[in-house]
């Protein structure tokens, strides 16, 4: 089902204190189970670093990234207050230096 208005893309950039390998796929895991799959997702992915992208112009501030492309505002709120949402928050925020996030309209 689609609201009105357009696509909210909300972009998360995590840093880890522990940036281990498994500590990264405790994130990946949560993500998948706990940000997929929610009311108005039009794009969801969730992945670490890509290693091979290491220009000047490339911001490798991160360890894992959070894509989610949602049909409206509204459904972006709603996913916000989700207790699947909260959920992934309790999980893997103990393990977070920095969260960056980026929301933008798009096409």
């Amino acid at each position: 089902m689609s609201n009105a208005g357009p696509h909210l893309a909300h972009i998360v950039f995590f840093d880890l204190t522990d940036n281990s390998a498994e500590a990264q796929q405790k994130l990946l895991d949560s993500a998948n189970k706990n940000l997929s799959g929610h009311d108005g997702t039009v794009y969801f992915s969730v992945a670490k670093l890509a290693p091979e992208f290491a220009r000047p112009v490339n911001d490798r501030d991160f360890s894992v990234a959070l894509h989610v492309v949602f049909d409206s505002k509204a459904s972006h709120d709603k996913y916000q207050e989700h207790p699947r949402h909260k959920q992934f928050i309790d999980e893997c925020k103990p393990n977070w230096k920095r969260v960056r996030v980026f929301d933008s309209y798009v096409g």
